[in-house]
């Protein structure tokens, strides 16, 4: 059986239609303030937009229920996402105020790449999910984390060469990956606290704003002070990140990458039951007996 058709949950139409809505809402909630001018009825409600948001988490279960649904995710698969994404929430907490050496992030790229990326966006959604309920970290923020470590996970289940590229190649290829997706995930996140949690007010008491959101700025101007925001306050915190997923992901990625493909293997998510019409008893068997095989898709 070929790594791809041992993938235990792939991107149906309804998950992928789910996964689009939820992607475009994200976006639009996350960096609306950015084109709002400062005059206008939502920027008025701009205290509100983190509950708001968190109106995206029934978004992030439908998606999981429509891959669900969609690939006949089963009991097997079930459970393996079970078990990685409390690994996952159970490594976040090691790296918690270490310069952002979050080991997590590497078990992610690992996973998306080995399992496909509608498995990957599942596995990042819930392990953040449950690492905040493990940390106590909930709130109108979390949706945002979910969303952001899902797109993380599923990137590396969509990168190229997934039955041929191997060994030492494939490792460099999702070192890459994992030191790029880091500083994007920082910066997603970082967005939406710079824009719901950290501007306006502060900005206007500073005079020119400094490094805070301005609401009604022309776009390039807040995205210099964006830019400004991110070196000041978490550029330290996404290059320990991305390091640490980088020396992980060389060092024992190829041990963890066969384990889960041999897990998956085993596991033989989407074999099919057949069952064969009856055979002629031999003598001393019972009557009606009936054979029952298993082939994967």
């Amino acid at each position: 059986m070929s790594t791809a058709s041992s993938r235990p949950v792939r991107l149906g139409p309804r998950s992928v239609a789910a996964l689009v809505l939820v992607s475009f809402v994200g976006i639009i909630a996350i960096g609306w303030p950015l084109l709002a001018d400062a005059d206008s009825a939502v920027t008025d409600h701009a205290a509100d937009a983190p509950w708001l948001f968190a109106a995206l988490l029934p978004l992030l279960i439908a998606v999981v229920v429509a891959t669900i649904a969609d690939c006949g995710m089963d009991a097997k698969a079930v459970a393996m996402l079970g078990v990685l994404a409390a690994v996952g929430a159970a490594l976040r907490p090691l790296g918690a105020g270490t310069a952002g050496l979050e080991p997590m992030f590497f078990l992610m790229v690992l996973s998306g790449r080995a399992l496909g990326p509608g498995f990957g966006f599942v596995l990042g959604a819930v392990t953040m999910f449950a690492s905040a309920l493990l940390t106590g970290g909930v709130g109108p923020w979390m949706p945002t984390q979910m969303l952001a470590m899902g797109w993380f996970t599923m990137g590396a289940g969509l990168l190229p060469g997934p039955s041929r590229l191997r060994g030492r190649s494939e490792l460099l290829m999702l070192s890459a990956y994992g030191f790029l997706a880091a500083f994007a995930y920082g910066t997603v996140t970082n967005l939406y606290g710079w824009v719901t949690v950290g501007g306006g007010e502060s900005a206007a008491s500073a005079g020119d704003g400094g490094i805070f959101f301005l609401p009604g700025a022309p776009l390039h101007e807040n995205l210099v002070r964006f830019l400004a925001y991110v070196i000041a306050t978490s550029l330290g915190w996404d290059l320990g990140r991305a390091v640490l997923t980088v020396v992980l992901t060389l060092t024992i990625g190829g041990t963890l990458l066969r384990a889960l493909r041999r897990a998956t293997r085993r596991a033989n998510f989407e074999a099919q039951v057949t069952f064969g019409a009856p055979e002629k008893p031999s003598p001393g068997e019972p009557p009606h007996r009936t054979y029952v095989t298993y082939e994967p898709e």
